[in-house]
């Protein structure tokens, strides 16, 4: 199911000419976003379930933070 799923994402976002760089980067924040969210924001239990540090982790999620205050390149290829 889950594959299936992904083969229509991918197929999207070829379509879209979405460069795998930038999908892998979209791919990553969210899945970094919603474990936050389900781990309510708390950086230490998050890392642990993501198998990152700590430090990785809020690094990523400060970068995550200040791409967020720009346009999103991804987002305005997926819209033509």
């Amino acid at each position: 199911m889950i594959h299936n799923r992904l083969e229509n994402l991918i197929d999207e976002m070829l379509e879209g000419q979405i460069l795998l760089d930038e999908a892998l980067c979209e791919f990553e924040k969210l899945y970094i976003k919603k474990a936050l969210a389900r781990h309510k924001q708390h950086l230490s239990k998050t890392a642990a379930v993501l198998g990152i540090h700590r430090n990785t982790l809020s690094k990523r999620v400060a970068a995550y933070e200040k791409q967020d205050r720009k346009p999103s390149k991804v987002l305005k290829r997926a819209a033509r």
